[in-house]
């Protein structure tokens, strides 16, 4: 049986199922090993782990741990609570008419970021018009319906992870930033900061930024090294404005001040950090890497909500995910009437009730007419509400392609 304890209560002779830390690349060889000495112990206490999964078929058990069954639905139950918070931001422009433009702004930031990771890889000058008015657009775009870029952030390719990242956090942390009501200079600001965050990765040899499997103790070192780069490298560039910087120095920062460069906790996190922390996240456990499949993106939030009691701002866990939507963009759903769909925007009415894009009948695993259902918009005699999240494998449907179709 899987459970779920607190590391205070480790003990020598349990058999660790997940350190519970996707937020955190670490040295351990094996995702799954016993637990055999303290300094095991203390090795896990000191990536910052605060919980963990035991099992207890393999090892000793916690008789008082709640099950991971027990976790999982009491998280689903906060995440229905988010939902059923109101919530609507305005889409004034269709999403088909938005796509066009989207993907255009969307193939522009990664040139973008691609040219300026290669200059700074080469020790040249970094210079910001290109990135302001790539970021200006984007906050354009977002602010006229943000779910033609959400698509294009769900449409990824391992071979560019560093540029689709790059690209991808700026995106949601704009749209992050509008749902907190920031004013428009700040928003991008962040955004800017949020395609630079991560260009230290390019004073990472690549042995270690590409290498296809964990990272040495000495490794994983000089990988955490990539945040002070980042906050270096932008603060040496004229005109790189506090906001900006604060998103690229604090994106490994963590609320309990387990995280990097500097250790801060709390509030002595600026807003702009924490709300990276959160989004880089995120993106980060949604994407398939060399050596692990990304996370559904429903459940992603579950696990956001459940290391918010620690390692994030709780309360912009729960505005980030009213940002996203319950079940965001990407994601396969189980209809009431058995149909399956992907989420292609969020909610025109509330969280719960997103545009839907039906393919496949799950009674019968035969696949449908494709139909764009709105699920504010009841249909008498057929129940269209999302019963919960699907894994698109165990079906068949590739997620990103049924994105790709047109609106």
């Amino acid at each position: 049986m899987i459970k779920k304890i607190d590391v205070a209560d480790l003990r020598v002779g349990m058999y660790v199922h997940d350190l519970n830390c996707g937020w955190l690349d670490h040295s351990f060889l094996r995702r799954r090993f016993q637990i055999k000495s303290e300094s095991n112990i203390e090795r896990i206490r000191r990536l910052g782990v605060q919980e963990l999964y035991i099992d207890t078929d393999k090892g000793d058990d916690l008789s008082e741990a709640p099950t991971e069954g027990e976790v999982v639905e009491r998280l689903e139950q906060e995440l229905v609570e988010v939902g059923e918070q109101e919530h609507v931001l305005p889409q004034p422009v269709s999403l088909a008419e938005e796509r066009v433009q989207a993907r255009r702004i969307h193939n522009e930031a990664l040139q973008v970021i691609n040219g300026l990771m290669r200059d700074a890889r080469l020790g040249l000058p970094i210079t910001l018009e290109q990135v302001r008015n790539t970021i200006g657009e984007m906050v354009g775009s977002i602010f006229r319906n943000q779910n033609a870029l959400m698509a294009l952030a769900r449409i990824r390719h391992t071979d560019r992870y560093t540029f689709e990242h790059s690209v991808n956090v700026s995106v949601l942390m704009v749209s992050f930033a509008r749902e907190l009501n920031l004013e428009p200079g700040v928003i991008e600001e962040i955004g800017i900061g949020a395609l630079l965050h991560d260009i230290g990765k390019t004073q990472v040899p690549d042995a270690i930024l590409n290498k296809p499997g964990r990272l040495s103790d000495d490794e994983f070192a000089i990988m955490r090294g990539h945040a002070a780069y980042s906050r270096d490298i932008l603060a040496a560039i004229p005109g790189f404005s506090p906001t900006a910087l604060a998103v690229a120095a604090e994106h490994h920062e963590r609320f309990d001040a387990t995280g990097y460069p500097d250790g801060k906790g709390g509030e002595a996190i600026s807003l702009y950090g924490r709300m990276a922390a959160i989004v880089d996240v995120y993106d980060a456990i949604t994407s398939d890497r060399v050596y692990h499949k990304g996370m559904e993106p429903h459940q992603a939030l579950r696990k956001l909500l459940e290391w918010g009691r620690f390692h994030f701002d709780p309360q912009l866990v729960r505005q980030f995910i009213r940002c996203v939507g319950i079940y965001p963009v990407g994601s396969l759903v189980r209809l009431e009437s058995n149909r399956l769909g992907v989420v292609l925007e969020n909610g025109r009415e509330g969280l719960m009730e997103p545009i839907v894009r039906v393919v496949m009948d799950a009674r019968w695993r035969r696949f449908l007419p494709v139909e764009d259902v709105d699920l504010s918009r009841r249909v008498r005699g057929r129940p269209d509400q999302i019963l919960g999240a699907e894994a698109p494998e165990q079906w068949g449907i590739d997620c990103e392609e049924v994105l790709r179709l047109p609106c």
